[in-house]
């Protein structure tokens, strides 16, 4: 299976190790990622700028660069596949739109767009890794992978707002009640709790203007993980991993009134479970280190 890859800003930074136990599973199960060149930021404006033309331009020259890999584009990171996929979905249905952008990359001469007959009209299909692993591989072909069970790990799932919402543009799974990383986590033989807070926003967008609405989301976010038992956190939003990970640092310095949790992307426990050496999972890089808890459940 070969798809274009588009790693995103994070996990070329912040999220490097969500980037390399994403390579080391798809090699594992034979998926080939063959990443964008020269490729930029997805910009990120999509979900606030939706009654403009500039907020299309960096994700559109992302998926033109595509179409000359592959029908299908994969990303990871929620923020990257909610702007990436949306915008895909405005010119696929707004002609005017469209026309403005494509005038504008051929104007700018953007990438990959060399002559007045370029074209994009939104063909390229944006996919998750999440819905590649269930719809393409399948669950039943991770488990055969697995050699490492991460039998009676108490592991809940957390979705946050991008990777569903709106649900009629992005479609990947339920917005209330999401399976996906469910099934995903038992085929790798996980306990998965059933977390109340998995689709609640974490605040990372207004970790900036607002911290103090950010603290107030992720607390209660936190709260509910230590109160239920949770050995780990699963998510696949870098934003939302940092958030929780450094305001529970933040909460645990301040009046320790939760259990620490480490915060981990899915990726990285599927690498655990295949056979992954340490120095593949990244765990040395997370605030709330996951090693001690990793160890302890002889793992």
């Amino acid at each position: 299976m070969r798809l274009a890859y588009y790693p995103g800003c994070t996990l070329a930074s912040k999220a490097k190790a969500f980037d390399q136990t994403t390579r080391w599973v798809a090699q594992k199960l034979d998926i080939e990622l063959v990443e964008l060149p020269e490729w930029q930021c997805c910009g990120g404006l999509m979900p606030q700028v939706t009654d403009a033309v500039m907020g299309l331009l960096a994700p559109i020259r992302i998926l033109a660069d595509a179409q000359t890999i592959s029908d299908k584009l994969m990303t990871l990171c929620s923020f990257c596949y909610n702007t990436l996929k949306r915008a895909n979905l405005v010119i696929q249905q707004d002609a005017e739109r469209r026309q403005k952008v494509i005038d504008f990359l051929k104007e700018t001469r953007a990438p990959k767009v060399v002559d007045e007959n370029f074209q994009y009209d939104g063909s390229v299909r944006v996919v998750h890794l999440l819905e590649v692993l269930r719809d393409d591989i399948g669950f039943d072909n991770v488990r055969q992978k697995v050699v490492r069970p991460l039998t009676g790990v108490r592991v809940a799932p957390y979705y946050g707002c991008l990777l569903l919402r709106p649900p009629k543009e992005i479609g990947l799974d339920d917005p209330e009640e999401p399976t996906v990383m469910e099934q995903l986590l038992e085929a790798l033989g996980c306990e998965v709790v059933d977390f109340p807070r998995k689709v609640e926003c974490c605040g990372s967008f207004m970790i900036v203007n607002r911290p103090e609405i950010a603290a107030q989301c992720s607390a209660t976010i936190l709260r509910s993980a230590s109160q239920i038992g949770v050995q780990l956190l699963v998510t696949s939003c870098p934003l939302c991993q940092f958030n929780l990970d450094w305001q529970q640092m933040r909460m645990l310095e301040s009046n320790g009134e939760i259990t620490p949790v480490p915060v981990l992307y899915f990726t990285q426990l599927m690498a655990l479970a295949m056979g992954a050496e340490p120095f593949v999972l990244g765990f040395e890089h997370h605030l709330v280190d996951p090693r001690p808890a990793i160890l302890e459940l002889g793992l």
